[in-house]
């Protein structure tokens, strides 16, 4: 079986959960499968990084580069449906896009995508114009129908795949994103601990939130929810806020808010961190907060438990059925809410020690190996189909 494979979110300067997500996804495949044949397609008019190289050196892969201008090729796939992108990697009888994109492949090519939420589908007015524009044209209806089979990352996304395009469940496969070993507990005396904490300059006692810094995120009600804490608590003073990731271009009301509040000072921003530091970030963490309006699965939730964080989310979309028991759960809608929240897990022992039991219990069943087994499953089934 030759598969091919989009690979295009791996060109991107700074690797987004998309471009994680088929990293992971690719090398835990290839390490279980030497007899199909892979076919990498990128694309990048500027020779940028080469995350491809990871997967490169396995016999059964082969990279297709090209160098195209990317907006040119948007606009032929867009409106000619030309290349067809089986054809130009030298044929294939399954193509795979582990997420929605400019796409045109042949009639006899079966094609398999990877549907991570459809946030832009509820709640459009929390995007940018331009990205609005860019799914309009996209057209991911149309993938999805035009699909043999859809991988939807959680069940709350298959629900919406049914629901908002009509795909019928026999055509979802529900397979879990994996978890990366590398989310852990440290040990607090460790010194790449202490080397994270000085090169971010972090305070000794905060609480995280790690995301872009978007209205889809929620991050205006966080910081209310704060005020809230600090307001109603004051023997909590001595934990500040840390916000990071970087802020979008929707974010001026959450840059103008903190100018204006009385705890700007103790409202701390990193800016986009380094993939390799945010385990760490996680461990020094007193508590990690993410009041997220949408999530398709929560990747950060769910690394923050791994890390031993205790967590706090929405009790919206797919964030309880990825974090069940691990997590304290919130109306997204209601900072005094987050604010108590806050406040009885930073104030009550028992509470704090029984969240890091159950994270305990519940990372583990998030695996990438497991992630390539039922997907390089349900390829062969499609092939066979």
């Amino acid at each position: 079986m030759r598969i091919g494979i989009d690979a295009r979110c791996l060109e991107e300067d700074k690797i987004s959960g998309v471009g994680e997500y088929t990293l992971e996804l690719l090398e835990n495949i290839l390490k279980i499968d030497s007899e199909n044949k892979y076919l990498l397609f990128s694309n990048s008019f500027k020779k940028r990084n080469d995350r491809l190289a990871r997967l490169g050196k396995y016999p059964n892969v082969t990279k297709k580069k090209f160098y195209f201008p990317n907006k040119l090729l948007n606009l032929s796939l867009w409106f000619f449906g030309w290349p067809k992108l089986d054809r130009l990697i030298g044929g294939a009888d399954i193509f795979f896009a582990p997420n929605i994109n400019f796409i045109a492949i042949s009639r006899h090519c079966r094609f398999v995508t990877t549907f991570h939420d459809l946030s832009f589908e509820r709640f459009p007015e929390l995007f940018p114009l331009k990205t609005r524009i860019w799914h309009f044209l996209i057209n991911p209806r149309k993938l999805a129908q035009r699909a043999k089979k859809i991988i939807s990352v959680s069940e709350s996304t298959a629900s919406d795949l049914e629901k908002n395009y009509g795909v019928r469940a026999e055509n979802i496969s529900v397979i879990p994103s994996g978890l990366n070993k590398k989310f852990r507990i440290i040990d607090r005396n460790s010194p790449e601990l202490l080397a994270v904490q000085k090169k971010y300059d972090l305070p000794y006692k905060f609480i995280l939130t790690l995301g872009t810094i978007e209205p889809r995120k929620n991050i205006l009600s966080l910081i209310k929810a704060y005020e809230n804490m600090r307001d109603n608590f004051p023997t909590l003073e001595k934990y500040k806020l840390v916000l990071v990731g970087k802020m979008s271009s929707l974010s001026k009301n959450i840059r103008e808010h903190i100018k204006g509040s009385k705890y700007k000072n103790d409202i701390l921003r990193t800016g986009y961190v380094d993939t390799k530091d945010k385990v760490y970030l996680y461990n020094l963490a007193s508590l990690f907060v993410y009041p997220s309006f949408f999530e398709g699965f929560g990747f950060p939730p769910l690394e923050a438990i791994a890390s031993g964080a205790p967590v706090i989310t929405s009790n919206n979309s797919s964030l309880p059925e990825v974090a069940e028991k691990a997590a304290i759960f919130i109306d997204a809608l209601r900072p005094d809410e987050t604010a108590k929240a806050m406040q009885s897990v930073l104030s009550d022992e028992r509470l704090y020690d029984h969240l890091k039991k159950e994270s305990l219990r519940r990372s583990p069943v998030f695996s990438w190996e497991k992630c390539a087994e039922e997907s390089l499953v349900l390829f062969q089934e499609v092939n066979n189909a």
